[in-house]
């Protein structure tokens, strides 16, 4: 398994940035599927963001044009860089691993296997 920790969150104004981190640890994600999710009060958790290991990205509607996401395979490390933040993107981030064997869907929890322990968003208006 994968061991993933995130840092980043925090309080911002609407407008605002902020870039979350994703450390993974315990054996090296570089061929691994990453994808941020979220989670707001009351709400299932969805995909934000992916990015697949061949290189292809992949972003939420909603997200396109605000978030971006990377990987460091140096650094074992996935970001998400999101600007013009709205007070609706409020939620808790996860970062989540996919192995390469999976073969369920990539855009829903159920296709991922590890997890971080997730980090705070809110952006106040």
């Amino acid at each position: 398994q994968v061991q993933l920790v995130e840092s980043g969150g925090g309080l911002v104004q609407a407008g605002g940035s902020l870039r979350l981190s994703c450390a993974a640890s315990g054996r090296t994600a570089n061929n691994y599927h990453m994808g941020w999710f979220r989670q707001a009060p009351g709400k299932e958790r969805v995909l934000v963001a992916g990015s697949w290991s061949g290189g292809n990205t992949y972003y939420a509607d909603s997200m396109q044009g605000r978030f971006s996401i990377s990987r460091d395979n140096s650094k074992n490390t996935v970001y998400l860089q999101m600007n013009s933040l709205k007070p609706e993107d409020t939620a808790v981030y996860y970062c989540a691993a996919r192995p390469p064997f999976y073969t369920s869907t990539f855009y829903s929890k159920e296709g991922y296997r590890d997890w971080g322990q997730g980090t705070q968003v809110t952006v106040s208006s």
